[in-house]
């Protein structure tokens, strides 16, 4: 079996993150060589990206612009060498997360988002997203107790995040074969069940 592409996705403070360590974990226990990366980033100037995209104010185009310079790289230093090797490739955030986050949560058209997908990725898409979906109340009292400095995005207001879960979701409807809603409200043997039951058929 050649190797297969999952992405992780979700408002900040759906729980992704737990979720990611865990299925990689599980993933490994069954034989699969997996790598385990995250967007923006990934690669060395891709972490650097990083930096600037999460840390620096900017015109919501050169947000997109760089979002996707980031992805390419990382499409080709990290996701098509490893998928090549009949690897699988778990990643914390993928495209989807720019259709929602700079599309639905800052306005940018889809039509330019369109455009950068297909000339960044062509028709390169993930085999498996798992959007863990929560209200925006529920993932905001989760981000308050965060140990951490919260980025610029996890900053922002309780209505980007509102706009950028519906974008999610309009998402996930027109591509129901591909991206399966998981609700995070549920406790964590729960989700893992469903994980597994879902990636056994990836």
């Amino acid at each position: 079996m050649g190797g297969r592409f999952i992405t992780l996705e979700g408002v900040d403070g759906a729980g992704k993150s737990t979720h990611l360590t865990w299925l990689v974990k599980q993933l490994r226990s069954r034989g699969h060589r997996v790598a385990q990366t995250r967007e923006p980033g990934g690669t060395p100037l891709g972490e650097k990206l990083r930096e600037l995209l999460l840390g620096e104010p900017m015109h919501l185009e050169t947000e997109a612009l760089l979002m996707f310079a980031a992805r390419r790289e990382h499409l080709e230093r990290v996701i098509k060498p490893s998928l090549a090797r009949g690897d699988w490739v778990v990643c914390d955030r993928f495209t989807d997360a720019s259709f929602a986050y700079q599309g639905g949560g800052r306005g940018l058209s889809t039509e330019k988002l369109g455009i950068l997908e297909t000339w960044v990725q062509g028709d390169l898409q993930p085999d498996l997203t798992l959007l863990f979906d929560v209200p925006i109340d529920i993932a905001a009292q989760r981000m308050a107790g965060a140990d951490r400095q919260l980025d610029r995005f996890e900053q922002e207001h309780a209505d980007f995040h509102q706009r950028v879960r519906a974008a999610y979701l309009a998402r996930a409807a027109r591509m129901p074969e591909r991206v399966k809603v998981i609700d995070s409200r549920q406790s964590l043997e729960d989700i893992h069940k469903q994980l597994e039951l879902i990636t056994s058929s990836v």
